[in-house]
C-alpha cells in the first residue's frame, strides 16, 4: 500500500499545480505514478476527490474539504520534522542557494566552502544565475539578490552595496593615455558585455554631470571573466563589478578610472522565506554569510 502522507502530498501538488502533468514535473515523477497515488487515495477514502475529463479536471466537494485538511496535516508534519532538526547538535540536510554569477563565483562559492568545513552534515547546491528566482517555485532556501527587492513577503537582510568600476591595465594606459572625463572614453577602446541590451555599448542611462558614456566598443563579449582577461591583456577599458576586479586592482594589474563618474551602487540583500519554525541549517548559513560578507565586499 502506498504511503498515506505521500498520497496526500501528491494530491495537494495536483491541486496547486493545476493538473497531473504539472504535478508530476514538480515532484519529479511520472504522470502515471501521480494517477496511481490519486487512485489509491480515493480507494482508501471511498470517494472521488477529483472529477477528470479529457479536457479538464475539478475538485469534488469532498476534494475541496480534503485538500484544506491535507495542507494542514502536511504543515504539521513539516513542523514536527523541523522541531526534531532543532534538537540536533549540528545543522544538517540540503540547502539550495541562488546568487548572481559574478558575486556568486567570486565571493559566495569560497565562503560556502569554508561553511561546509564548519558544518560537515550540511549539503549545498549553489545555482549561479542573474535571473531573478522565485524561492518557492524554484525550490531555493536562500537567495542573494542585487537591485530592487521586488518581493515584500521575503525576509531581507542588507549586505554591502554592489559597485561597478572602470579599469584598464597599466600597459594600455601607458600606450593610450588615462581618460579624465567620460567624453575622453570616445577615443579609447571600451570592452562591453553583450547582456547590456545585446549591443556593443555600455548600459544606458549612465549620465552624470551631463556627460554620457560611449555607445560603441571594439570588443563585446557575453562573459565577464573573458572581458576581465581582455582588459588584463591590454585590450581596453572594462566596466565590471568591483567584486570581479578587486584582486587585480590590489595587485596593480588593473588601474581604476573616473571614480567620480561611476554608476550608482546597487543594494544587495540576503533573502529567505519567513517561518516561525526553527531552521538550524538555514539560520547557520544566514548568520555565517552576514558575518563574512561585509569583510569581503
Amino acid at each position: 500500500m502506498m504511503d498515506k502522507l505521500r498520497c496526500m502530498a501528491v494530491f495537494v501538488a495536483v491541486v496547486e499545480q493545476g493538473g497531473f502533468s504539472a504535478a508530476a514535473q514538480a515532484l519529479d515523477i511520472s504522470a502515471v505514478m501521480v494517477g496511481k497515488y490519486i487512485q489509491q487515495l480515493e480507494t482508501q477514502l471511498g470517494t472521488r476527490l477529483i472529477e477528470r475529463t479529457t479536457r479538464r479536471q475539478s475538485l469534488t466537494m469532498a476534494g475541496i474539504s480534503y485538500f484544506d485538511n491535507c495542507k494542514k496535516i502536511l504543515e504539521q508534519v513539516r513542523w514536527a520534522e523541523s522541531s526534531i532538526e532543532s534538537l540536533q547538535v549540528a545543522p544538517q540536510g540540503l540547502l539550495r542557494v541562488s546568487a548572481p554569477v559574478n558575486l556568486g563565483a567570486m565571493l559566495i562559492a569560497p565562503l560556502l566552502a569554508d561553511y561546509l568545513v564548519q558544518y560537515p552534515q550540511v549539503k549545498l547546491e549553489l545555482i549561479l544565475s542573474n535571473a531573478r528566482v522565485d524561492l518557492i517555485e524554484d525550490g531555493f532556501d536562500l537567495a542573494i539578490r542585487t537591485g530592487a527587492l521586488g518581493d515584500a513577503n521575503l525576509v531581507a537582510r542588507a549586505l554591502p552595496d554592489y559597485r561597478m568600476l572602470l579599469c584598464a591595465s597599466p600597459a594600455y594606459l601607458q600606450q593610450h593615455g588615462t581618460p579624465q572625463l567620460p567624453a575622453d572614453l570616445a577615443r579609447h577602446h571600451c570592452l562591453t558585455h553583450l547582456v547590456w541590451g545585446h549591443r556593443q555599448g555600455w548600459p544606458e542611462p549612465l549620465q552624470l554631470n551631463q556627460q554620457a558614456w560611449p555607445t560603441k566598443s571594439r570588443l563585446a563579449c557575453n562573459d565577464s571573466q573573458a572581458l576581465r582577461q581582455a582588459a588584463l591583456h591590454g585590450a581596453g577599458i572594462v566596466l565590471q563589478p568591483e567584486v570581479l576586479l578587486a584582486e587585480d586592482i590590489r595587485a596593480g594589474r588593473l588601474i581604476p578610472l573616473l571614480p567620480d563618474f561611476l554608476p550608482p551602487a546597487l543594494p544587495v540583500h540576503l533573502l529567505y522565506l519567513p517561518d516561525a519554525r526553527p531552521r538550524p541549517k538555514l539560520t547557520s548559513m544566514v548568520d555565517y554569510l552576514l558575518a563574512q560578507l561585509p569583510r569581503q565586499l
